[in-house]
């Protein structure tokens, strides 16, 4: 599939790991509700074999995703940016493992082999990236996967790129597509899309808007 170039952009992160580290489990708190999150995470479930290996990428405190799909007996590695998440992901799932790391590490040389997951889970870490970065974590994603293996995203459908926004008492920056140029964005990427699912939701936070999740469970061609 490849990553070419990606290795290449000049990534900034400023504040957004740190944004995170701050936030802590109260992120939990204001998004209590994750039907769309549990659903995808099910579908994972029923579609691959018992300890399958599974990515959960920005799998920050763990939950719900990394404890599902462990107690489910699939093999987790959580990677994440944010130190903090981390070690409470550490502690709510001690049957995972998990690493440090920025999504655009993950190409070829990187700390994960290519074609060491059956399957990845990419909840609302996408929505972190500036929009050019996102074809080619796209395809990076899918450079992790073996052949047909399963991509299972979310991102919440806004026309924006790399645009702040308070979060929490924090700052951080958020991209995000309408469903239409998301659906190309993935399909370009190299992804067959099996099925899309979309969600309104009301986060339990004053400083955070209603928001449209759109999910979508993916093959990788």
């Amino acid at each position: 599939m490849g990553t070419g170039g990606y290795e290449h952009i000049e990534r900034d992160r400023t504040g957004q790991a740190e944004a995170f580290d701050a936030i802590g489990d109260r992120y939990d708190e204001a998004f209590p509700h994750k039907e769309g999150q549990i659903a995808a995470g099910a579908w994972l479930i029923e579609s691959l074999p018992a300890g399958a290996r599974v990515l959960d990428l920005g799998c920050g405190t763990g939950l719900p995703t990394a404890l599902q799909l462990t107690d489910a007996g699939l093999q987790v590695t959580g990677v994440d940016l944010s130190a903090g998440m981390l070690a409470q992901a550490r502690a709510n799932v001690p049957g995972a493992a998990f690493v440090r790391a920025d999504i655009g590490d993950l190409i070829e040389g990187g700390p994960l082999a290519t074609g060491s997951f059956q399957a990845v889970a990419a909840f609302f870490s996408l929505l972190m990236l500036p929009r050019p970065e996102i074809p080619y974590a796209l395809r990076a994603i899918g450079d992790l996967l073996e052949p047909g293996g399963l991509l299972t995203l979310s991102m919440v459908e806004a026309d924006v790129d790399d645009m702040s926004i308070p979060f929490l008492g924090h700052t951080i920056r958020v991209s995000g597509y309408l469903r239409d140029e998301l659906l190309q964005v993935v399909r370009d990427a190299g992804f067959e899309v099996i099925k899309e699912d979309s969600y309104a939701y009301a986060p339990a936070s004053i400083d955070v808007p209603p928001e449209e999740q759109i999910f979508l469970s993916c093959r990788r061609a």
